[in-house]
């Protein structure tokens, strides 16, 4: 199921032709529940359900004239209905098909992304539980602390992919309404049972309250929720960006026979995917931005969110879609380098060990703040000298009057830092 979606059906959901056969959807969906109620004649509702159609490009000649696509659309579809075309759009609005039209298409867009969101989290998992015990540097200020594991880095990913997929779920939830409501939201013109029975046929809510629109705060949380997954995507790519320079190199995007990094240096191999997620993020996040300039609407209704949702909905889901894609493919085919991770945290000489020889000291019962200084004064001669800091610390008298040089030998020991990595995978259910 996951594998048959494409960037290609992201761009169908949001086709014209796409478009016009919900709104004809809608339409003739109301036009049934009008005759169930009695105000249809039953032959009326089936030419209205056998000729029913559209051509795009007269739906676009008309707007010409028409200058109101609605009004365009319901031309186009006269014209092949006939006489029975009267009955189309009783007592309804515009909004009432655009905006229920567009919740479709909303959630049809979500259903593609959600399955590249889960795609993604099995890499991530499975990278995990590979590296679970890949001892690599972990870094705070871009300075190196102490060690973690790849593996943990992968799970704490995939948990984060499992918040976005909780995010979408409920943003999905909040979109999936519609209204057929009528001028101003009062059904003074349509039996609210219309609007029921439309929306249980199309698999949506109807909106409790609207006005002449669905409230667009619901839209401002679908798109601020894509925006925080594309933020996540950044901050991955970022990771993967850092992770692959020259004097890291602990993880690379997989280079492609025939690929060049450069046109002036043939030895390049750069980031590329990874910097151009965490580019179009920027994008993401602007669109939530205009998504939240809609909330404010004149009165009832006005149409400043109308030009701008027409680029921003399509838009964003589109781009997640792609940047989905494009990462899938930058971790499915990661090229981890454990050697480097290995070297890298043997690169500070030690130094990694320095907590566990304070709380050593502090357990023998030496103050904190003597202890501190004991080991950092070390600790800086490391750094100073590029000596062994496990050198230092066992001929360093101080120290020596509470550590034996067994005990420190022990100190010294990379399993510590992994005693506990079972408990942690075992916490997020990857174990």
């Amino acid at each position: 199921m996951i594998e048959r979606y494409t960037l290609e059906e992201m761009g169908r959901v949001w086709s014209e032709q796409t478009k016009y056969e919900k709104w004809l959807r809608i339409e003739v969906l109301a036009c049934e529940a009008q005759a169930k109620l009695g105000n249809i004649p039953g032959q009326a509702l089936e030419e209205i359900k056998e000729k029913a159609r559209f051509d795009i490009a007269r739906i676009a000649e008309i707007e010409k004239i028409t200058h109101h696509d609605v009004i365009a659309f319901l031309t186009a579809v006269a014209e092949n209905v006939g006489d029975a075309s009267k009955y189309i759009h009783m007592g309804m609005t515009s909004s009432d098909i655009l905006d229920t039209a567009l919740s479709l298409q909303i959630c049809e867009a979500t259903e593609i992304i959600t399955a590249k969101l889960i795609r993604l989290k099995k890499i991530l998992v499975s990278l995990a539980r590979k590296y679970k015990y890949s001892l690599m540097i972990g870094r705070s200020h871009g300075v190196h602390a102490e060690p973690i594991t790849f593996g943990l880095k992968m799970a704490l990913w995939a948990e984060e992919v499992e918040r976005s997929l909780k995010r979408l779920e409920i943003a999905k939830e909040q979109i999936a309404v519609g209204q057929i409501s009528g001028a101003v939201g009062t059904f003074a013109n349509i039996d609210p049972r219309v609007e029921e029975y439309v929306c249980e046929k199309l698999g949506l809510k109807p909106a409790s309250i609207s006005t002449q629109v669905i409230q667009r705060d619901r839209h401002a949380y679908y798109l601020t929720t894509l925006a925080v997954i594309g933020s996540s995507l950044e901050k991955f790519a970022t990771e993967i960006r850092n992770l692959q320079r020259t004097e890291i190199l602990e993880v690379e995007e997989a280079f492609a026979k025939g690929q060049k990094g450069s046109s002036a240096m043939p030895h390049k191999k750069n980031p590329i995917t990874a910097e151009r997620v965490a580019g179009l993020s920027r994008v993401l996040r602007g669109n939530a931005l205009a998504a939240l300039e809609n909330v404010a609407l004149w009165h009832e209704r006005d149409i400043t969110h109308s030009s701008v949702e027409r680029i921003i909905i399509p838009d964003s889901t589109i781009l997640l879609d792609y940047m989905l894609a494009k990462f899938i493919d930058v971790m499915d085919n990661l090229v981890v380098h454990e050697d480097n991770m290995m070297a890298n945290v043997e690169k500070t000489l030690g130094l990694v060990f320095s907590q566990r020889v304070l709380l050593a000291l502090v357990e023998k019962g030496v103050l904190r703040e003597t202890a501190y200084h004991y080991v950092q004064r070390n600790a800086m001669e490391a750094w100073k000298s590029k000596q062994e800091f496990k050198n230092l610390i066992l001929t360093d008298r101080d120290i020596n009057q509470y550590l034996t040089k067994d005990e420190i030998e022990k100190l010294f020991d990379y399993d510590y830092h992994m005693h506990n990595i079972d408990y942690i995978f075992a916490r997020t259910g990857l174990n």
